[in-house]
């Protein structure tokens, strides 16, 4: 491994403090380098506050080193923006700021910047090398990346199966499956994705809360399927303790302008489709228009085999336990790559990539 590719990887390793913080936004980082040492380095750490780039100028001046901006390379995991949003352009900053040289990992996706970013600075004089770790930056960001190129959300699959694959008992009744450390592990997942989404039948055996109780985090976005609104006014769902959207056949409210993981109405928003086969990607579609660039589905097998049946998901995580239930809700059948296994306790993870 080279330098570039060292400076890069920390630059990575920043980007990641930002995860459950930052959506609709990337994860990013930034690293400032002059005279082979880094004097500054930076990540962007929630939404709609400063980004990676203008906390490493900031930590370089306060550590006294603003007069070797000139002979300093920024190592940026994402393309600097090129456009006034919720803060200005980073680019601008970089050049203000007389940085020579910028290197890359990935080009921004978003049809605001794709590349203009890139063109201030080489345009400005600034040296722009891209593609360093480009790979690893695909990966820390592939939300994002495929928020903007499949135009919905990156769709996470995830349940608990017995050891002979049921999902629940006989007549649909719950009974916990996986361990307390599994459930620790889930609900840190839960803070990391935008939303949770759920079916009807799933809410009203389980009453589920759908929120991060046993990891610290932000709660997501609960999605529910309620065709008919059916669903008794007294579950959860309905408690108005976070975002919550209901998608159903009869009823629309005005969708909020902040993201709804960041809004603070807590009431019900309700989002209409119509009766048809192109039901999910409905929903989907309304979700990206949301700026949900996440879903972590969890069930129950009617929603998952939907979902896996018309191709729309990225991952799926799947929890087998030790027990045996001998007869209940068949699991959902398994497709796409295994990338890997973990054991959590006496609880098997498997996960899996389309």
């Amino acid at each position: 491994m080279n330098t570039d590719e060292e400076y890069m990887q920390r630059a990575l390793q920043l980007a990641e403090y930002g995860r459950g913080s930052v959506s609709p936004n990337p994860m990013v980082g930034c690293v400032l380098v002059a005279d082979g040492r880094i004097i500054g380095e930076g990540w962007h750490r929630n939404y709609g506050g400063p980004h990676a780039e203008v906390h490493a100028v900031r930590d370089a001046i306060a550590r006294g080193h603003e007069a070797l901006f000139p002979l300093t390379t920024a190592y940026v995991t994402l393309e600097p923006c090129s456009h006034y949003g919720k803060t200005p352009p980073c680019a601008a900053l970089l050049v203000h700021q007389k940085i020579t040289r910028v290197v890359v990992a990935n080009d921004d996706p978003n049809p605001l910047v794709a590349g203009r970013g890139l063109t201030l600075l080489r345009d400005a004089g600034i040296q722009v090398e891209r593609g360093l770790l480009a790979e690893m930056g695909q990966k820390l960001n592939r939300r994002f990346f495929t928020f903007f190129t499949k135009k919905r959300p990156y769709i996470i699959l995830k349940w608990a199966e017995s050891a002979d694959g049921f999902i629940a008992a006989a007549g649909g009744k719950p009974v916990p499956i996986s361990n307390k450390y599994s459930t620790q592990l889930v609900h840190r997942w839960r803070g990391e994705e935008d939303a949770i989404l759920v079916g009807r039948q799933t809410t009203l055996s389980d009453n589920p809360s759908l929120n991060v109780r046993h990891w610290p985090g932000t709660n997501p976005v609960r999605v529910v399927l309620d065709r008919r609104l059916s669903l008794p006014q007294s579950l959860r769902i309905f408690d108005a303790s976070q975002p919550t959207i209901l998608y159903n056949y009869l009823k629309r409210t005005d969708p909020p302008t902040l993201p709804e993981r960041y809004s603070n109405n807590f009431e019900v928003a309700f989002s209409q489709i119509k009766p048809g086969n192109d039901e999910l990607d409905q929903v989907l579609s309304d979700l990206y228009a949301r700026k949900i660039q996440s879903v972590l589905v969890e069930g129950g097998t009617t929603i998952l085999e939907a979902f896996v049946k018309a191709g729309l998901w990225d991952e799926i995580r799947r929890c087998q336990g030790p027990m045996r239930l001998g007869s209940g809700v068949k699991a959902p059948a398994v497709g796409g790559t295994l990338v890997g296994s973990e054991n959590i306790d006496d609880d098997l993870w498997t996960f899996y990539q389309r």
